[in-house]
């Protein structure tokens, strides 16, 4: 079968290829779907530098990404929620597995079927940044109605699903975004919305309950200063820190080098009476489910910027490093 394949890593010119690998065996607790089309996300990016090979189960040659839609053809003797024939949506990162392929392994637990509204292209959209939303929003800060978040970068793949996820759960959204795409972002739900290019959100927001870090660079520390007391940063961006190196029972070293990285924004939040935490998205099947049924009742929808062929992967990797995308951006293979 067709795959895209990671081959060495580099921070300047890692090694990807299209090319042919064996279809891959299932175990009785795993489904063989056939891929009709995956989402690009940033940590596709990412991987490839080796910026994550301490912490990923990766051992190239390994087949890239995380997202995926597609139609399951066989099922493991333990598989009890699927059956072949089934349409399935599913994110498969963290697993030492890729969805850029023909057919994809995909673990039972990850998957929830695809909502009957939504084509494979729209599905292959959701599951990264629906789980990252669902996860940051309502697992590790209990949003309630009435509070404030702030949601940088909300013309991305993820802003634009963490707002209206953010909105769903009654609160209050503020978000930064170019010119051009203002009253786009406010479609979606925003309340309050920057213009980065004019404008610095620092100066303008204050008593936020929560700030999700979608930015890299000195976004999140900035952040601190919006927040009131007793409020949180949930990154997804980084910098790492112990406590993530705890809960993946890695070595002394590396908790204490991520403590290192963590050390100055811990330090600021501590000086404000406000928290940290930097979030490592986990592969869900029944929580993708719930976000299918509010999808399906068209409470949130999906927002993509570009569709390209599977043999065009390679170049939207490389259009999603751009940061310009207005959504995701997907993959057809089928």
């Amino acid at each position: 079968m067709k795959a895209v394949i990671l081959k060495k890593y580099s921070k300047s010119s890692p090694v990807i290829e299209f090319g042919d690998v064996e279809k891959p065996q299932i175990e009785p607790n795993e489904m063989l779907v056939q891929v009709h089309a995956a989402g690009v996300n940033p940590i596709d990016n990412m991987i490839p530098t080796g910026m994550f090979k301490p912490v990923l189960q990766f051992k190239l040659p390994a087949t890239l990404g995380s997202d995926l839609a597609g139609i399951v053809v066989a099922v493991g003797s333990k598989v009890t929620r699927f059956k072949p024939g089934d349409a399935v949506m599913a994110s498969i990162f963290d697993l030492g597995i890729g969805s850029f392929a023909e057919f994809a392994v995909v673990p039972e637990h990850t998957a929830a079927l695809k909502p009957e509204n939504m084509d494979f292209v729209q599905a292959a959209s959701i599951p990264m940044v629906g789980l990252t939303s669902w996860q940051a929003l309502k697992e590790r800060a209990s949003l309630k109605p009435g509070q404030k978040i702030f949601i940088p970068a909300g013309s991305g793949g993820i802003g634009s699903m963490a707002i209206q996820l953010a909105k769903h759960f009654g609160a209050r959204v503020a978000t930064t975004t170019s010119t051009g795409n203002i009253a786009w972002v406010e479609s979606l739900g925003a309340d309050e919305t920057i213009d980065y290019t004019q404008q610095n959100f620092e100066q303008l927001l204050q008593g936020y309950n929560l700030v999700l870090g979608t930015v890299r660079g000195d976004v999140i520390e900035k952040s601190v200063s919006i927040l009131k007391p007793g409020g949180k940063i949930i990154s997804l961006v980084g910098p790492l820190d112990a406590a993530f190196a705890k809960s993946r029972k890695l070595n002394f070293m590396l908790k204490f080098v991520f403590g290192l990285m963590s050390k100055k924004i811990i330090g600021l939040a501590k000086k404000r009476n406000v928290n940290y935490e930097f979030l490592f998205v986990r592969p869900d099947g029944i929580q993708l489910s719930e976000i299918g049924k509010l999808i399906e009742s068209e409470k949130i929808k999906p927002v993509i910027d570009k569709v390209f062929p599977f043999e065009e992967t390679k170049e939207a990797l490389a259009y999603l490093a751009k940061g310009h995308a207005k959504g995701k951006v997907v993959i057809k293979i089928v």
